[in-house]
């Protein structure tokens, strides 16, 4: 199957369980891709020794994961782009949502 997740929040735990989820639909096999958008972008800001982000997405894309991340929104943060936080487009979004077969958003 083919996942997309869409992450708008800058909670920890609330992008730390999205990344999980991610995580682990890679280990039954599926095909992910994540696209950070509006303060998700902040996910590696906000990432706790409880809630490490980092570790998650890291582990993401050492499986396969795809990170995506708004430009726009990077931007508006004055955020560097990096290859956990990739600057992308709303084009990216709109392919991940039309390719994938669910969407999943946090």
């Amino acid at each position: 199957m083919k996942i997309g997740i869409v992450i708008s929040s800058n909670d920890a735990e609330t992008c730390w369980n999205a990344l999980r989820y991610g995580n682990f639909a890679l280990g039954q096999g599926d095909e992910v891709r994540v696209f950070f958008m509006s303060k998700g972008v902040e996910y590696q800001k906000v990432s706790t020794e409880k809630f490490n982000t980092v570790d998650q997405a890291a582990q993401f894309i050492q499986s396969s994961g795809k990170i995506y991340a708004c430009g726009s929104c990077m931007k508006s943060r004055e955020q560097e782009e990096s290859n956990m936080c990739p600057i992308s487009t709303m084009k990216d979004m709109y392919d991940i949502i039309k390719e994938t077969d669910k969407v999943v958003t946090f």
